[in-house]
């Protein structure tokens, strides 16, 4: 806690003191040991979904305690391989990323079929594979913004993975298209016995005006998470909200009065709260992305990492701040994310 704190610095107080006054937490499912019971017993996943979930749930530092920590490494597909592996040339190499999430305790591994299916024999019985079934390439010109397809679920099973992994650019143009994909590839993921994650972002140049980014806005990403648990997601990956008031201040969808003065406020961890409700008061996991790599990556890293976990939220997914610094960097990272989730003096706001 010592440790957390000094990284934490004057945002301590803010942070850990907090009480949500918003959403109370005795209305939300949160993670722990019997989490998967609690949940997918009833459910329609399949006794392989359990078995892939419980591998999940069950491997790493933060076994048994219904916390997920995940490297996700597509980055050579969604920057460009030169920007993403350019800080550190090691990780050109697949092996190499496997063996980080191995190695630094992390719950499973998200990477591109070539990553994973490349080093499937040696690893994939080892740590849980998730196989990320969709990217945005920036290849073509001018750049688009758009999820395509790179693979099947049948190849993601053939080579032992625990779970698929998508995205969905919900607000763009294309999200209907992407929507329908992700819904058939979920369904048959399911039926072969794999876990889901969804990637549930928001993408539409009508976001971002002269004054303000709303794409990280409370209230759309949180309808996004809606989405997302609507097509089976297992697992909703999200970035942690930095604003609010999307659909009020564009002046589109719908909203109410209640969306903004009762069930949000403008501390961070109220804001993550409405994503975790979004995420059926918690019943599907809601992870947070880390968020790209800068000068503060351990700071900014304790930081998502509590406000996750303290919003009620079921872990982190970072990527970039671990794998473009030194191996022994990024294990320490990694670690110490972890070490926040296994932290029992940090509670549920």
């Amino acid at each position: 806690m010592k440790k957390i704190a000094e990284y934490l610095g004057d945002q301590t107080e803010h942070l850990l003191l907090h009480t949500c006054d918003t959403i109370d937490k005795t209305r939300l499912t949160l993670p722990g040991p019997n989490y998967l019971d609690k949940v997918f017993l009833n459910s329609n996943r399949s006794p392989q979904v359990l078995n892939a979930l419980a591998r999940l749930y069950n491997s790493g530092n933060l076994a048994g305690t219904g916390y997920l920590s995940i490297l996700p490494v597509d980055q050579g597909i969604e920057h460009t391989a030169g920007s993403a592996f350019g800080p550190n040339p090691d990780y050109f190499d697949p092996e190499n990323i496997v063996q980080l999430a191995l190695e630094a305790g992390c719950n499973g591994v998200a990477s591109t079929f070539g990553v994973l299916g490349l080093t499937s024999r040696k690893y994939a019985h080892k740590i849980p594979y998730i196989v990320k079934i969709n990217h945005n390439e920036l290849l073509t010109y001018p750049n688009k913004h758009d999820q395509i397809l790179f693979g099947s679920v049948k190849d993601a099973w053939n080579m032992g993975a625990c779970a698929i992994g998508a995205t969905v650019y919900f607000g763009s143009a294309e999200s209907n298209r992407q929507v329908r994909e992700i819904s058939e590839a979920f369904a048959y993921a399911h039926e072969l016995g794999l876990a889901t994650i969804l990637w549930c972002y928001t993408r539409n140049e009508a976001f971002k005006t002269n004054d303000k980014d709303y794409h990280a806005a409370a209230d759309l990403t949180g309808q996004a998470n809606h989405l997302g648990v609507t097509i089976q997601a297992d697992i909703i990956k999200q970035k942690l909200p930095d604003t609010n008031g999307g659909f009020r201040d564009l002046k589109f969808g719908k909203t109410s009065e209640e969306m903004y003065a009762k069930y949000t406020s403008d501390h961070p961890i109220d804001m993550c709260r409405y994503q975790v409700a979004n995420c059926y008061m918690g019943k599907i996991g809601l992870i947070n992305s880390g968020g790209a790599s800068g000068e503060s990556d351990y700071e900014d890293a304790v930081k998502t990492a509590v406000i996750n976990k303290r919003a009620g939220g079921m872990g982190l997914i970072s990527g970039r701040k671990a794998f473009q610094r030194p191996r022994k960097e990024g294990m320490e990272l990694l670690n110490l994310i972890q070490q926040v989730y296994l932290d029992r003096e940090i509670t549920i706001a």
